[in-house]
C-alpha cells in the first residue's frame, strides 16, 4: 500500500493569521515566512506528515497490489473519486461504485466491499488496485493551526539549527500535546 498527492492542499495558514502571530509589520519577510508555513504544515500533513492523516483538502491516491476486504486510507475521508483496477489482461478497468463503500472510524476509514458483492479480478501486481479519493478538513481544527503557528514561530525566531549559551524551553512538547488526539499511528 502506497498513498500519493495528487492535488496538494491550499494553505492551511493564512499570510494574515501567521503574520498577526509573529507581529509582523509589512510584508519584508513575507517569501520566508510562508515558507515556513510550507515546512510546518508538510511536517504535520499527508502520507508523509507525523499526524498519519490529510489536514487541508487534497486530492489522494491511495495504491493497492489488490483487492482485499478492508483497504486502509487516509483520514478524513471526505469523497472517493473513483476506483480503478488492472484486470487479469493487463488493461486498466474503473470499479462499479456499488461494489464498495467507506466504513471503520472517521480516524480510521476503509474502502470495503458492499454486503453481497464480490470484488472484481484483479492482477496480483504492485498498484494494480487506486483508490482515488478527496481527504482533508473542510475546516482546519483549530489545535493543528495553533500547533503550525507555533512550530512557524520557534522557525522564525531560532533561524540556526543549534543556539549555543541560550534558555531551553521545550516547545515541541506544546505542538505535540496539540497534534496528539489528532495522530494516527500506522
Amino acid at each position: 500500500m502506497s498513498t500519493v498527492v495528487i492535488t496538494a492542499p491550499e494553505p492551511v495558514v493564512s499570510w494574515e493569521q501567521v503574520s498577526a502571530h509573529l507581529r509582523l509589520d509589512g510584508e519584508d519577510e513575507k517569501v520566508y515566512v510562508e515558507a515556513l508555513v510550507a515546512a510546518a504544515t508538510a511536517w504535520i500533513d499527508g502520507p508523509a506528515g507525523w499526524l498519519g492523516r490529510a489536514i487541508g483538502e487534497q486530492d489522494l491516491e491511495t495504491r493497492f497490489s489488490e483487492f482485499c476486504d478492508h483497504m486502509e486510507l487516509m483520514a478524513p475521508v471526505i469523497e472517493i473519486d473513483a476506483v480503478e483496477y488492472v484486470d487479469e489482461r493487463g488493461e486498466s478497468k474503473p470499479a462499479i461504485s456499488t461494489l464498495y463503500r467507506v466504513t471503520g472510524q472517521p480516524s480510521r476509514p476503509r474502502l470495503a466491499l458492499a454486503y453481497g458483492e464480490s470484488w472484481p479480478s484483479a492482477r496480483s501486481d504492485v498498484d494494480a488496485v487506486r483508490v482515488r479519493y478527496r481527504a482533508g478538513y473542510p475546516e482546519v481544527p483549530p489545535p493543528i493551526r495553533q500547533a503550525i503557528l507555533l512550530l512557524v514561530g520557534q522557525w522564525y525566531e531560532a533561524r540556526e539549527a543549534v543556539s549555543i549559551g541560550n534558555a531551553v524551553n521545550q516547545l515541541p512538547f506544546a505542538v505535540e500535546a496539540l497534534l496528539s488526539p489528532f495522530r494516527v499511528y500506522r
